[in-house]
């Protein structure tokens, strides 16, 4: 697939549509932007420049070879030289300097879309790649952004809107006959270099849940004793668990007889029709085992989503190749929450699996780790350093994440203890060998 010229004003748009997305997101005083609201988190005001100081080196510097504009402040805006533990105390751009940095850079960088050949050679202007890995980046940005939001506990700073009702017909519960499937792409143009090379995966038969576990079913794995019961947790988890005291997802408390939770300042009741968020690996792990089965692994999740076995072929979405639209995904901060269980039935995969895109990242059982033939492109920090037994992958996309940054190869990451990300999950087992046959009862 190549994009032309034509693409150009499309482009453009989602570079307008992403940078209102963060100034949205920053749109508060200067305390509120300065402070670290979390450890593990940076000060909003240094995801506000280091955006924006992205965009300079590589659309500006590495793509069009103009001039840096503040290289003194490169080493503070690079994610691997300055901790986030160290941001607070760094001399950050305070947040009117920020803005006018960061719109700066943007003015030159459609300067630079305007002449830019989309049919290059250079891998960084062919099909417009440095765009979207610009915009991929600040949307990405954009979902932590959030997530300190949510953990600043401030009230009022963030939209909420109406969302579908949801459904809870039909099996829990979808099979996927044994057999290959190509993993992976060769032919998005704006896919990152963990997503390449494709490659077949030949998958024994499995049940995957049709839909991801709800907060009804976690809180019944909770009254079940499942946080105090060892049984269902690996001794990392279970270690993680005990020396934390947690005792439920993060942003969750009860009171008498019913289950609270913050969300973005606003305390309401927990919606137990909508998929639990704010969970661990460890805690979706334990979960799974509690409940006689355990998470998927990144090929089985790609499969169930993805994977069209009429045609043979890979789909950028689980409904087909066509953009998200409200009828099928529930992206693009539409609301500040995952919709309703059953909500999406027109965004099922070709296998009835539901809301496999958007709502919450998904964890799978996998270890972060390169396909084969992975070549790092355009820099090994994106990836390469990040492989390895450190990192659980996370697929599927959240409420919070934008539709450009989304499809069914898409692989996020992170450290197995992460609860402030906007995860859940759904399960998966194996097929006994009547149903991988197709001789028991809903096998096929």
């Amino acid at each position: 697939m190549h994009l032309t010229h034509a693409d150009k004003d499309r482009i453009a748009a989602e570079l307008v549509a992403v940078r209102e997305r963060s100034l949205a997101y920053t749109d508060a005083d200067d305390d509120m932007l300065l402070r670290q609201h979390s450890p593990i988190m940076s000060p909003l005001v240094w995801d506000l420049a280091h955006v924006g100081n992205y965009e300079e080196l590589w659309v500006l510097r590495a793509a069009a070879g103009i001039t840096p504009l503040r290289p003194e402040i490169d080493d503070m805006y690079d994610a691997f030289k300055t901790p986030r533990r160290d941001r607070p105390s760094l001399p950050l751009l305070r947040p009117d300097e920020a803005r006018r940095y960061i719109s700066g850079v943007r003015g030159r960088v459609f300067d630079v879309l305007d002449a830019i050949d989309f049919e290059s050679p250079d891998p960084l202007h062919r099909d417009g790649f440095v765009f979207g890995l610009v915009i991929q980046h600040e949307h990405q940005h954009d979902e932590t952004m959030l997530a300190t939001l949510q953990l600043s506990g401030r009230p009022g700073l963030v939209r909420d809107g109406e969302l579908p009702p949801g459904r809870a017909d039909g099996p829990r519960e979808v099979f996927v006959p044994a057999g290959p499937f190509r993993m992976g792409t060769d032919t998005l143009p704006w896919a990152y270099d963990n997503e390449r090379r494709a490659h077949t995966v030949d998958l024994p038969a499995y049940w995957i849940d049709r839909f991801p576990v709800s907060n009804a079913e976690y809180a019944a794995f909770i009254e079940a004793g499942g946080y105090d019961d060892e049984r269902w947790w690996t001794p990392e988890g279970w270690e993680w668990r005990r020396r934390g005291d947690v005792t439920a997802p993060l942003f969750w408390r009860r009171d008498g007889g019913t289950w609270w939770r913050t969300r973005f300042g606003r305390v309401e009741p927990v919606p137990m029709d909508e998929p639990v968020q704010h969970v661990s690996w460890y805690e979706a792990d334990a979960y799974a085992r509690w409940a006689g089965k355990r998470l998927p692994t990144e090929a089985e999740w790609e499969k169930a989503c993805g994977w069209d076995p009429a045609a043979g072929r890979s789909r950028r979405y689980p409904w087909g190749d066509e953009p998200p639209t409200p009828d099928l995904a529930n992206l693009g901060h539409r609301a500040a929450r995952p919709a309703p269980i059953g909500a999406y039935p027109k965004g099922a995969s070709a296998y009835g699996a539901e809301q496999m895109i958007g709502e919450v990242w998904e964890w799978t059982s996998s270890w972060f780790l390169p396909y084969p033939g992975f070549r790092a492109f355009p820099y090994r920090e994106y990836s390469e350093v990040f492989f390895g037994h450190r990192f659980r992958v996370l697929r599927g996309g959240s409420w919070a994440a934008d539709p450009a940054a989304v499809r069914t190869t898409f692989r996020n990451w992170d450290f197995p203890i992460r609860r402030q990300i906007f995860a859940g999950f759904r399960c998966a087992r194996s097929a006994t060998p009547e149903e991988a046959a197709g001789t028991a009862p809903g096998a096929a």
